[in-house]
């Protein structure tokens, strides 16, 4: 490689939204900088808790398990909301010797962990069901169920407060999701109970239970297939590989690209790495740094880094190497 020149695109706010507007067709998933859901994951955090202690104490006041029991499940949705908090505060540290990005990368481990804790969850679901069709639970008074109907409230509450974020940042989408299931469950629930209530067929219940998570883990298997290929760093799904290189390839004084990767250094910041091969010369600063603002504005990639080749072929032009 002669004059493997390295330029970064250093820190110059990769956090602004980079809303403008784009004349191609994908969408890449622009928005506000991570920090905003702080408060968001504060409130859901504090409704679920406070949710959890006032139905765990109906539970007993009323003697149902089966309310100890959604006690005990929306347990699991705060536990759901700290990992989706925990992955965006550290994705916040700043950069180390060690961690040279940072923690950016926690996002992705904490959506991933959301999956599996969802499916989890799914799973207990169905087991119960499958239980419950040969001893079906005691019938639910009005009461628990105005209970129950609480619990609607506090999840779809929850819910909606990460819904704008969903398509951007799949930590959030890890979060909205686990709260958009719990909401679903209890809707089922009380539906369930009252339609017991009225007609006395007890294997409602159980099967409203199988119908919902079925409907969930469908949700959650999207979730989880994402969240794997960003942990095995593939291109983001808003970007596309060929008009990324296509880009890079019609800049001027460009001959050809390779060794172009694209990955996830969270699940909002994409980075990437080229190397452009340029007989005519080094083109200088002015050059590396329109092919990033051209990388920023068409592909929202904030952190790209450029190696410019002058002379001859590079050991990795070879676009089968990695």
């Amino acid at each position: 490689m002669v004059s493997g020149h390295h330029h970064h695109g250093h820190g110059h706010g990769h956090d602004h939204d980079h809303g403008h507007g784009h004349g191609h067709g994908h969408s890449h998933a622009h928005h506000a900088p991570p920090e905003r859901w702080d408060h968001v994951f504060a409130i859901g955090i504090g409704l679920n808790l406070a949710y959890v202690v006032a139905e765990g104490a109906a539970g007993f006041l009323f003697g149902s398990v089966a309310l100890l029991a959604d006690a005990g499940h929306n347990l699991s949705d705060v536990l759901g909301l700290a990992v989706a908090w925990g992955g965006a505060a550290l994705a916040r540290t700043a950069p180390s010797k060690r961690f040279t990005y940072g923690l950016k990368g926690s996002t992705i481990l904490a959506a991933l962990a959301n999956a599996l804790l969802l499916l989890v969850a799914i799973g207990a679901i169905a087991l119960e069901a499958v239980q419950r069709f040969g001893a079906p639970a005691p019938v639910s008074g009005p009461s628990v169920s105005a209970v129950a109907a609480a619990g609607i409230v506090v999840n779809a509450v929850t819910a909606w407060l990460f819904a704008r974020g969903r398509k951007g940042d799949v930590n959030v989408r890890g979060a909205y999701l686990h709260m958009l299931a719990d909401a679903i469950v209890s809707a089922g629930v009380v539906a369930a109970g009252a339609a017991i209530w009225l007609t006395g067929i007890a294997w409602i219940d159980p099967l409203t239970s199988l119908v919902i998570a079925v409907v969930i883990f469908w949700q959650t298997w999207g979730l989880l297939r994402e969240t794997v290929e960003m942990a095995l760093a593939a291109v983001p799904r808003g970007i596309d590989y060929d008009r990324v290189k296509e880009a890079l390839a019609t800049l001027p004084g460009v001959a050809t690209v390779h060794d172009l990767h694209i990955w996830p250094m969270s699940t909002t910041e994409p980075g990437l790495t080229a190397h452009l091969s340029m007989p005519a010369g080094h083109p200088g600063d002015g050059f590396l740094h329109a092919a990033q603002a051209m990388l920023h504005d068409r592909f929202g990639i904030g952190h790209a880094t450029l190696q410019v080749e002058t002379g001859a072929a590079c050991a990795l032009a070879d676009d089968g190497r990695v």
